[in-house]
């Protein structure tokens, strides 16, 4: 049974819109959608001996069929993500942070997760909060997924979003997980937004120009292949290297501990600085044709920053989760006598 993407979505805790399952797009209609589809199935499949001639394949004629491929096609857009703004790491990435994240919690942080998000993983959730962007409900969330400074701007400098960025979000859903009065529903909806946005603020280009918006308006040829720069660090130089995720993240997960605890000791105002100091490379395209060498030259930055946030975002889940420590005994508490 096909499960939904990290559940189903909550209300958000600021009081805004509650997202809905199936993302839905204005003016679909999903049932003649699933209907014409099946329809067309058998129409689509591989032509058999009887159906092949000098010609070759036999193609539809009725404008009925061409009615369905146009409603398939609406199915199939919306279904990949539609044409918001592209999102960080793709699912391979996220979920690849989410795994190495798994691999550093905290028997106390593993059941809190768990119980929020169970029996979804780190992993499955990690591309939640871009799944519900085709969702108009969910449209108010957008700018959390990064932040713009122009090249000479700094956090201090650059203008902010009005409805907020990503910084803005690691904080609030942070505060929103460790609220003692926040409901189970409000701290699952936050977990998953931080795991995600974890994900997002290690990608340079989601701090990047709002001239370009983050890369996505640049064009380039990834491998001949019409692209854009945001998207070839997306998903297009970690899909290249044909890994899954749970591959990929056992494959990077391999630091020391002294690593572990200098990467965990940032805060996220440093993960945008890193990611700002970073982008500056990620945008040197040349005359715009990418391929192994851009991959060659980048892709250990990428694997690198996929990496520091997993790490991080366990990090910052073992935090929140801590268990208490102890009340000290009172001074003049009687010490238990070890000969008795």
């Amino acid at each position: 049974m096909h499960r939904r993407p990290g559940g189903v979505p909550q209300p958000i805790p600021d009081g805004g819109a509650p997202g809905r399952w199936p993302a839905g797009a204005p003016g679909v209609d999903w049932p003649a959608v699933i209907r014409d589809w099946r329809q067309l199935r058998p129409a689509v499949r591989s032509p058999g001996p009887s159906q092949l001639g000098a010609a070759g394949p036999a193609r539809p004629r009725s404008r009925a069929v061409a009615a369905v491929l146009a409603r398939a096609l609406v199915l199939t857009l919306v279904l990949v993500g539609g044409a918001g703004p592209s999102a960080a790491w793709g699912p391979t990435g996220h979920r690849t942070v989410g795994r190495i994240a798994e691999n550093h919690l905290s028997l106390e942080a593993a059941r809190a997760v768990d119980d929020l998000i169970g029996p979804d993983t780190l992993a499955e959730v990690g591309v939640w909060a871009d799944f519900i962007r085709s969702d108009p409900a969910w449209r108010h969330a957008d700018p959390w997924h990064y932040i713009n400074l122009e090249d000479g701007q700094t956090l201090a400098t650059a203008p902010r979003h009005p409805d907020g960025d990503i910084l803005v979000a690691l904080h609030r859903f942070t505060g929103v997980v460790r609220d003692a009065g926040a409901s189970r529903e409000e701290k699952s909806v936050a977990l998953k937004f931080l795991v995600h946005l974890t994900g997002d603020a290690h990608q340079p280009l989601h701090a990047g120009r709002a001239s370009d918006r983050g890369g996505n308006t640049i064009e380039v040829l990834w491998h001949g292949q019409p692209a854009d720069l945001h998207g070839v660090w997306d998903s297009l130089m970690i899909d290249s290297q044909r890994l899954s995720f749970s591959e990929l993240a056992a494959f990077l997960d391999a630091t020391s501990l002294n690593q572990i605890r200098a990467w965990q000791a940032a805060s996220f105002e440093e993960w945008i600085a890193e990611s700002i100091a970073y982008r500056a490379a990620a945008y040197e395209v040349g005359n715009g044709e990418l391929g192994y060498a851009y991959t060659f030259r980048h892709l250990p930055m990428v694997e690198r920053r996929l990496l520091q946030a997993g790490i991080r975002l366990a990090g910052l889940l073992n935090g929140i989760f801590a268990a208490p420590l102890p009340a000290p005994a009172p001074a003049d508490a009687a010490l238990p006598d070890v000969h008795e």
